[in-house]
């Protein structure tokens, strides 16, 4: 017999849960059915939040030639008989599972068919594609976040698939206790449901459902917290300079065995909140994660220990998380803005204008317009003076305005 997860897989978007603000009656992706259009498209979230059971009920759809490529596994040579495929039709849908591990020049070999309209792709990853995919291929692609399931959800989903399937009715422990072990993910919970359903009706309690769906996907403590919490914990604690609190969580996090998470969320922490308060930190603490990624567990929780003390017992400065934020931001709510022509090559190659450069003045420093006229005397950058590093910073940029 085939898992339930496959037996259930939805078929109507109101199967799916927690995706309301794409496939609910008002759902973007719902108007885009509704209005008998098509347009590719990126969805990137956890594993196990609906991607799949998404894509597969795009693809069904549409009275189209509809193709699978899964990126970490399927070959180049794949996607050029897809490609090739497109001749024969109008245009074709390709949902490109993993889209994250498919080589640039890969992803760059589909640009001329996504633009042409004759391959529509559905790409499905776990990763940020703002940081994973090549920009041409984001840039002719809708890019949508999935939700993080609740636990609120998957209790509702396992009651319908009680109600629906030939399995032993569950008390609200046990349907909470798969809820939470599942770290919300579907796939998971679905799974931990088809194996307590083995269990006999009498001996149908939490205690036996617990020794029998063995491990936890994730770290859950008796209240029901979730991976993510543990997570923001360990990195407020950093933030707040407790090591010892900081140690506590990275414990908690090191059970899930999880180490490309923890590694990422300290490598973040090293940059946006200690920065430049300590900027020697990120460099130790990036070697400190390749080693613990290259150690494996248990000696993983080494290097690990060492960086989070490390970061836990820094000076701390956002300053340039701050700014760069605040630069993101202009750029999205001011009109285009022209780069001043005295530092523009094109402009210097005509002999219109002279740039001064730095190193021929004093100090290496002399004044002069860098940032768009419609920017003047913005400042995005302000240091603090929680450590050496940016005292000594404030001194010579008050030294630099006196010349």
């Amino acid at each position: 017999m085939k898992p339930l997860a496959y037996r259930i897989r939805p078929i109507e978007f109101s199967d799916i849960v927690g995706q309301d603000h794409l496939v609910g009656p008002k759902g973007v992706i719902t108007k885009m059915l509704e209005n008998d259009s098509l347009f590719s498209m990126i969805l990137y979230g956890p594993a196990g939040c609906g991607k799949t059971s998404i894509a597969s009920i795009i693809e069904n759809k549409y009275s189209l030639s509809s193709y699978n490529f899964n990126a970490s596994c399927d070959s180049k040579a794949k996607l050029k008989e897809i490609t090739d495929a497109t001749r024969y039709h109008e245009t074709t849908i390709c949902v490109i599972d993993e889209i994250h591990r498919m080589k640039k020049d890969t992803q760059d070999f589909l640009l001329p068919f996504i633009e042409s309209g004759a391959l529509t792709i559905i790409g499905l990853t776990t990763e940020n594609p703002y940081r994973a995919i090549n920009p041409a291929i984001r840039s002719r692609c809708h890019i949508y976040r999935m939700n993080e399931i609740k636990k609120e959800d998957i209790i509702v989903l396992l009651n319908n698939v009680i109600q629906k399937e030939n399995i032993k009715k569950m008390s609200d422990d046990i349907l909470e206790y798969i809820a939470v072990a599942s770290s919300a993910e579907i796939r998971t919970a679905l799974n931990m449901l088809e194996i307590a359903n083995m269990l006999d009706e009498d001996d149908l309690n939490l205690d036996n459902v617990k020794a029998l769906v063995g491990k936890k996907a994730f770290l859950i403590d008796e209240k029901g917290e979730n991976y993510y919490d543990v997570a923001s914990a360990m990195i407020k604690s950093i933030r707040g300079s407790d090591p010892d609190a900081a140690l506590h969580y990275l414990a908690r996090l090191l059970k899930t065995e999880d180490l490309e998470f923890i590694t990422r969320r300290l490598l973040c922490s090293a940059y946006e909140d200690i920065g430049l308060g300590n900027p020697n930190v990120g460099p130790r603490v990036y070697a400190a994660c390749q080693a613990a990624l290259s150690l494996g567990l248990p000696e993983a929780r080494l290097p690990l220990a060492y960086a989070i003390v490390d970061l836990a017992t820094s000076p701390k400065s956002n300053s340039t998380y701050l700014g760069i934020d605040e630069a993101i931001a202009d750029l999205d709510n001011l009109v285009s803005m022209q780069i001043p022509p005295h530092i523009l090559n094109k402009e210097l190659k005509s002999g219109k204008y002279e740039y001064k450069y730095p190193h021929d003045y004093p100090k290496g420093y002399v004044k002069q317009q860098y940032l768009p006229d419609e920017l003047i005397d913005k400042k995005y950058y302000n240091p603090k003076d929680t450590g050496s590093y940016e005292r000594a910073i404030i001194k010579f940029m008050n030294e630099l305005k006196e010349e």
